[in-house]
């Protein structure tokens, strides 16, 4: 073969020439590269499991028959007979080729086989003299060329930008990272069973909105060309979901795709999944008990009886969870920083608060923290609220506990407290100081709510992008009555975060979103040239 080759793709290593020659070769000897399908009789994890305990002399005189396939992982050729290692993802197994059981034919194949590609193996399960586990292979298939080497690690790839942006490289490398993802999947597969299982119907909401609505957060937009009209990514179902309790459905729930133009951190993917659910005749405290009920039956299904673990922390999912108002959580972490008592009533007074705000002892709390003291005294009292819980309260939060009564300001969707208008029937769920679940008595008076819509649009023009906007026809339909209502919003890739104890929301979203790589946008330049011909 020539040493003087241009690889069929621009971009693509010189190695794929040599791939690329070999592939024809293949065809030039009758083979097919690429065919259409192979019936295999065991993966690999089943024959391991199945002949694990047999001897050799048992596995001669048994004389089992198998059929299996894999990627190569490894060859090692050794004149007359070589050895080569399969990988299906699950498991991998060993086999033994020799020239005098596949024939010349089949050992000019081998001999064209790279690390990478896919075969199948037929043949009689034995052991090497070294004692290993391994197929004895009389017929070898050809089933995949892969035209590009496999990473140079490839027992380990732990470039982290290739691995997030080249996922099939990841779990082709690192066992661990496909054991994440099959967690995940239980984990929703749990979901699921016990949404089901408690009377819950399945539905589908519009993932493209003409009003984005049910959070407070910026929207990706884009625009419909035959309706000649704009439209948006859903930033969460929630509406849509309540219109289905006005109009009979009980009990209603979705998996959804939510869509926020915001920042990426280690807790924020711009496309995240969520479970909905709402209850016709439940309060706040009737969803509380089911979300705890949910989230420890999804801990118990991933976890088993091990316990859970996050970065390097022990973390209990023991029921029940403990449930603190809010102001008290700001109360407690003040105390425990500052050392100065403030009462929560004091909280609930925005001249009182203003005051301690302005004291020194608060001032030097924030100053160990890195924070600016008079940055709170900017902010309207209900998001002042917010962001003392959430910068000195919210990051001791580690066991599962439920944070309630949210100021009605930052609760637009919320019911308020019948004993307390200033605060919403509200409650979020903090894990390892991480907010998963936001859930409320919803709010069904259509008057009182297109109040707050009203509101929310006077904090838009003043510059609240995240600001909700008016929907009137969800105003039409609570204008038709809506029962008494509660409804929970979990985040689905947060909670697998935490039952993996994976750092980063990127280790448990198979495709997170990455900046272009440097000097494209991912694309080929051919294709560029495409785009701009």
């Amino acid at each position: 073969m020539s040493d003087e080759l241009e690889a069929p793709v621009p971009g693509w290593p010189e190695e794929s020439a040599h791939r690329l020659q070999k592939l024809e070769a293949l065809r030039a000897l009758g083979v097919e590269p690429y065919p259409t399908r192979y019936e295999r009789s065991h993966s690999l994890a089943q024959v391991a499991v199945t002949w694990a305990g047999r001897s050799a002399e048992e596995l001669e005189a048994e004389g089992a028959r198998v059929r299996i396939a894999g990627r190569v992982l490894l060859k090692r050729p050794m004149g007359k007979a070589s050895f080569a290692t399969l990988g299906d993802g699950e498991s991998r197994l060993q086999i033994y080729v020799r020239r005098n059981d596949v024939g010349e034919h089949g050992y000019k194949v081998l001999d064209l086989v790279d690390l990478g590609d896919f075969v199948g193996a037929a043949g009689r399960v034995m052991r090497t003299r070294l004692g290993e586990l391994s197929v004895q292979v009389d017929e070898l298939t050809f089933l995949a060329k892969a035209l590009l080497p496999p990473p140079e690690k490839w027992h380990g790839l732990e470039d982290v930008e290739t691995r997030y942006r080249q996922r099939y490289l990841d779990l082709m490398a690192n066992p661990e990272v496909r054991a994440t993802f099959l967690k995940r999947g239980a984990m929703v597969a749990e979901i699921r069973r016990f949404m089901d299982a408690h009377g819950y119907v399945e539905v589908e909401t519009p993932m493209m909105q003409p009003i984005p609505g049910g959070a407070l957060a910026r929207p990706f937009v884009t625009h419909h060309n035959a309706l000649g009209m704009d439209l948006y990514l859903r930033v969460a179902p929630e509406l849509y979901l309540k219109r289905l309790t006005v109009g009979g459905l009980e009990r209603v729930y979705e998996i959804n795709r939510n869509f926020r133009n915001e920042g990426i951190d280690a807790q924020h993917n711009p496309e995240f999944s969520m479970l909905e659910f709402y209850t016709a005749y439940f309060d706040c405290r009737d969803v509380m008990d089911l979300t705890e009920a949910l989230v420890a039956s999804a801990a118990r299904r991933v976890l088993g009886e091990a316990p859970a673990s996050f970065g390097g922390r022990p973390l209990s999912f023991q029921t029940p969870f403990p449930r603190v108002r809010m102001v008290d959580a700001i109360v407690a972490a003040l105390a425990g920083d500052s050392g100065h008592g403030l009462e929560p009533r004091s909280l609930g007074d925005p001249a009182a608060l203003t005051g301690y705000l302005g004291g020194e002892s608060f001032r030097s709390a924030c100053a160990r923290r890195g924070l600016e003291a008079a940055a709170y005294t900017r902010l309207s009292h209900g998001k002042r609220i917010a962001q003392l819980f959430e910068d000195f309260a919210l990051p001791g939060l580690w066991d599962p506990t439920f944070v309630v009564d949210h100021p009605v300001e930052i609760s637009p969707l919320s019911k308020r407290r019948a004993d307390d208008h200033q605060v919403a029937d509200r409650f979020e769920l903090f894990v390892a100081g991480m907010e998963i679940a936001n859930g409320f008595s919803e709010l069904n008076d259509a008057l009182d709510q297109r109040q707050r819509f009203l509101d929310q649009l006077a904090a838009r023009a003043a510059g609240d992008l995240e600001a909700h906007v008016m929907d009137e026809d969800y105003v039409r339909a609570l204008g038709h009555g809506m029962p008494p209502t509660g409804g929970c919003g979990l985040g689905i890739d947060r909670l697998a975060m935490l039952l993996t104890g994976s750092r980063t929301i990127r280790d448990v979203i198979l495709f997170p979103h990455m900046r272009p790589e440097a000097g494209r946008d991912g694309t080929t330049t051919e294709t560029q040239r495409h785009r701009e011909e």
